[in-house]
């Protein structure tokens, strides 16, 4: 049974910094999509940040310069280095894992940033 489980969400002031993780338990962990998405009270789920297969990444464009996902496939495990927060980037914090109809949620890890 595959599971995602995400870890590393506090509350933080602003400007300070988080780093998320998500362990993974998939068979061919390199081979998957992964990304974070993030759900704020009263909105859509957004995406975040995704790294490919092949190592390609992209970011939202507000996160962009201050987020930053990245892999260990050895270790199953793909993270969100957050620094530069600010009181908008208050939100669920969701890992997913998608390779073609394959697609996998995690459970979510708050990230609340507030003075």
């Amino acid at each position: 049974q595959v599971q995602l489980v995400e870890s590393g969400g506090d509350l933080v002031q602003p400007g300070g910094s988080l780093r998320l993780s998500c362990a993974a338990s998939i068979s061919s962990f390199s081979t998957y999509t992964m990304a974070w998405y993030r759900q704020a009270p009263g909105k859509q789920r957004e995406l975040v940040a995704a790294t490919t297969n092949y190592g390609r990444t992209n970011y939202a464009d507000s996160v962009k310069g201050r987020f930053t996902i990245s892999r260990d496939n050895a270790k199953n495990t793909v993270y969100l280095q957050m620094n530069s927060l600010k009181p908008e980037d208050t939100a669920v914090y969701y890992c997913n894992a998608n390779k073609g109809s394959r697609n996998y949620w995690g459970q979510g890890t708050q990230v609340t940033v507030s003075s």
